[in-house]
């Protein structure tokens, strides 16, 4: 049984899904909370939940991620607090659906600011906090998406794909040091997220309540993928043996699909 007290978890995107989700799961298991995300007002209502029914401490830092200087504003506040982060999960994300040439650029760089260099930067202050003591864990929050070509959702789709990429080279980098890096890829998931990004109907998508408890319980084993669903599972072994090319064309149709029922 792992022991919960005293400890500090910084999970970054807090205010809604699977973040907000995995922050009532680490409270039940007595962690203390650093919570992230452009939402303050969200983050307070959560934190005065939280605090009322757990015997926890919860901090909470209302900022939006996508700038270049927000990561090292979380970081000095963390620091002017004097704690220590014993686990890291970046589950913030955000995406966009459509034909490349007609998204917004804006949008896509603000993907990729979040989705890939805030989780980056937010990774590099942990670890080397987590390398002085020899300890520590992470949870970087993928996608099924990330292992196949995404036409119509592609920058999303390429950023997941970093994220699995990263996040498996420093899995065997930090394993030695008694880090833990885990990767969860849930597939289509019933939150605010996928209704933004046009992830279709959501009738049959998993709560982001069960995505989180099997993250957590996935983390806590030291596993290195968490793919939440037996159906996920298979669909991400196809992938490995589907060519590409085909993938494309499958994803595309699926994508079409959903961006019909939400127009």
């Amino acid at each position: 049984m792992v022991n919960s007290k005293g400890k500090n978890v910084l999970i970054t995107g807090a205010s809604s899904g699977i973040g907000y989700e995995l922050a009532k799961v680490f409270a039940k298991n007595n962690y203390n909370l650093i919570l992230v995300a452009r939402r303050l007002n969200r983050l307070e209502k959560l934190k005065e939940s939280l605090s009322k029914e757990y015997d926890i401490t919860v901090k909470i830092i209302g900022v939006d991620l996508t700038k270049s200087t927000a990561v090292e504003e979380v970081f000095d506040q963390i620091k002017n607090w004097d704690l220590n982060i014993d686990i890291l999960v970046n589950n913030a994300g955000i995406g966009t659906c459509g034909f490349f040439s007609e998204t917004d650029s804006k949008q896509d760089m603000d993907t990729i600011e979040l989705n890939i260099s805030a989780l980056t930067k937010c990774t590099k202050f942990a670890v080397n906090e987590m390398l002085k003591k020899e300890n520590g864990k992470i949870l970087n929050v993928a996608s099924t998406g990330a292992y196949q070509p995404g036409p119509l959702i592609s920058v999303y789709y390429a950023t997941k794909a970093y994220v699995v990429s990263f996040s498996e080279a420093i899995y065997n980098e930090l394993k030695p040091h008694n880090i833990t890096v885990s990767i969860l890829c849930p597939g289509t998931t019933s939150t605010e997220f996928s209704q933004n990004a046009g992830k279709g109907n959501l009738k049959n998508a998993m709560s982001a309540k069960k995505v989180a408890e099997i993250a957590y319980e996935g983390l806590m084993k030291n596993k290195k993928i968490i793919i939440p669903g037996t159906l996920n599972k298979f669909l991400v072994f196809m992938s490995k043996i589907i060519p590409r090319s085909s993938l494309a064309n499958i994803v595309r149709k699926i994508q079409s699909k959903a961006m019909k029922e939400i127009n």
